[in-house]
């Protein structure tokens, strides 16, 4: 006789009798849902997992779409497998990289030992189409690790040898397609059938993989060119030259061999000579009177202000700095979101008259009284502090809007520099396993608001997505802005995140919606080598989140 299970079911609130052993996909047909873009995956007591997981004990489960992060990332790495596989069938002894996340989708370096050529574009875009109209199935494998090590060796996959021998796991989890074998961090589809759109197009020197949108998953994200951001990341992988370090398996090794302090050092000083560059831009250019720093949440702008603020008196020049946070209009003119709540976020929050109106008269050589905003009784009081520009002073203004061009639509031009900062992370998991730059600002910001906001894991976790929402309105779009970009990760430090971030991550629990994302950050973790923090400089930007800095925040 059968054994039946139980299956609470979180998207129609009904209890469901499975036999044991029904894969999720069963257990969908058993639902009567009809998801639109999915299901890609599913929530199985709060741990994602691909639709051939099997269920062996009453479990509650949540069927996710592709607009839900984990379906999209899902469906982005199943993309990632059929590009490879027919990167593999096309071009034989060639190898592609996945490599930036630019443009609403990813770039592919793509190495044949020539020019890529939109032929081959076009061939491969093709090839795609097909394996995909062939409905293929991908099949998921768990053997001992070292057999997966063999299997990667006789197909000279160097990444994912180097990656498993120095995570010490005893099995390992690989997917094979017609034959072609590869290893992905997460659930794939289960058939290439399920990939329903995708493109390939040129991109600089390699090919750009579009994904559907995350708004409205029947059309591509819309293709917007970021050249600067693009320079930044590859900027950054001929620093991963100097070190000789471009993955995670390769920063292992290094750190087991005992060379963890002169990484730090190395990437530490990198980091100064780029910010020593930024500040040499704005002495050189005539006429700078302003300096605006922007970037996403937890990317590291007010240690980036602090610090090229030391490399502008270098120049002579003495920067003087003003909060945006003391120019927000009062509580009843503050726009409200589309929950009624009022959105600090917008820039109509702030008070754009005042603050073209005070910077143009500071920049005339006049006295001014800032603003000081109460938070307690949200308006805009007289702070009774006054400021007058010197000959050889100049504003430095951080804030998410900073590179807006409303918010200064008033000053000239010419007497603005502006700043992008943000943690761009450039190493790589292995050659096809990309590492998203939100989750190194997660983690930093989890760590932050643990140590000096009282606030735990699952709360920064639980708002996390309203911060991505703000950031895609208010910051995003205006990035390519800047007169230079910083980025402000390091090749080390989601090691050295490890180790503070694991036990604030362990306190979330299994019974609340924030425990998936706190599992998979946790898992995604135990790939990098632990690194003391002791090593970091008092300067170092991490500090910020870390603490032990020699600044003052």
């Amino acid at each position: 006789m059968n054994q039946t299970i139980k299956v609470r079911c979180r998207n129609t609130g009904a209890k469901i009798e499975a036999e044991a052993g029904s894969s999720l996909n069963e257990v969908y047909s058993m639902t009567g849902l009809q998801m639109e873009h999915g299901p890609i995956v599913a929530k199985v007591n709060n741990k994602v997992e691909g639709m051939g997981f099997r269920l062996y004990r009453n479990k509650d489960v949540e069927f996710l779409d592709l607009t839900s992060p984990s379906g999209s990332r899902a469906y982005t790495r199943t993309l990632f497998f059929i590009l490879c596989k027919a990167v593999h069938d096309l071009f034989p002894n060639g190898s592609v990289v996945i490599d930036i996340p630019v443009s609403n989708g990813y770039y592919c370096n793509l190495k044949l030992g020539r020019a890529v050529t939109p032929q081959d574009v076009d061939a491969l875009r093709r090839k795609m189409q097909e394996i995909i109209d062939a409905e293929r199935p991908i099949r998921r494998r768990e053997v001992p690790t070292e057999e997966a090590i063999r299997l990667f060796e006789s197909v000279g996959a160097s990444s994912k040898v180097t990656l498993l021998e120095t995570l010490g796991t005893l099995y390992t989890v690989y997917y094979d397609l017609d034959g072609f074998a590869d290893y992905f961090y997460g659930a794939l589809l289960q058939n290439t059938g399920s990939v329903r759109l995708f493109g390939l197009e040129p991109y600089y020197d390699g090919l750009l993989l579009r994904i559907p949108s995350a708004k409205d998953p029947s059309v591509l994200g819309e293709m917007t060119r970021q050249d600067k951001m693009f320079e930044v990341f590859k900027e950054h992988h001929r620093w991963q030259e100097i070190v000789r370090i471009g993955t995670v398996g390769e920063f292992n090794r290094a750190v087991q061999q005992g060379y963890s302090s002169q990484i730090i050092n190395v990437s530490e000083a990198l980091q100064e000579k780029k910010i020593a560059q930024i500040g040499d831009m704005i002495a050189e250019r005539k006429g700078v009177r302003m300096v605006l720093i922007a970037g996403p949440s937890s990317s590291g702008k007010t240690t980036t202000c602090k610090r090229l603020s030391i490399q502008l008196m270098t120049h002579g020049i003495q920067p003087v700095q003003i909060s945006l946070d003391d120019y927000f209009v009062d509580r009843e003119r503050t726009p409200r979101d589309e929950k009624g709540d009022y959105d600090y976020e917008c820039i109509h929050a702030l008070d754009i008259d005042l603050i073209n109106e005070q910077f143009n008269a500071l920049f005339r050589g006049e006295e001014v009284e800032l603003p000081r905003y109460n938070f307690q009784t949200g308006r805009s009081e007289k702070s009774g502090q006054k400021l007058r520009l010197g000959e050889h002073e100049i504003l430095v203004v951080e804030g998410i809007h900073a590179l807006n061009p409303e918010l200064t639509s008033h000053i000239p031009e010419e007497q603005k520099f502006r700043v992008y900062a943000s943690a761009l992370t450039t190493i790589l998991l292995d050659t096809h396993n990309y590492i998203p730059t939100t989750d190194n600002r997660l983690l930093r910001r989890i760590i932050r608001d643990v140590k000096y906001r009282g606030c735990s894991a699952r709360d920064t976790i639980k708002r996390w997505p309203s911060v991505r929402a703000g950031e895609n309105k208010w910051i995003f779009p205006f990035q390519e802005n800047a007169d230079a970009m910083f980025n402000t990760a390091m090749i080390y430090e989601l090691a050295v995140i490890r180790t503070q971030a694991e036990p604030a991550l362990e306190q979330v629990p299994e019974n609340c919606e924030e425990y998936a994302e706190a599992y998979r950050l946790r898992k995604f973790l135990r790939y990098f080598e632990p690194v003391s923090f002791d090593a970091l400089p008092p300067t170092s930007l991490l500090r910020e989140f870390l603490g032990g800095s020699s600044f003052v925040y």
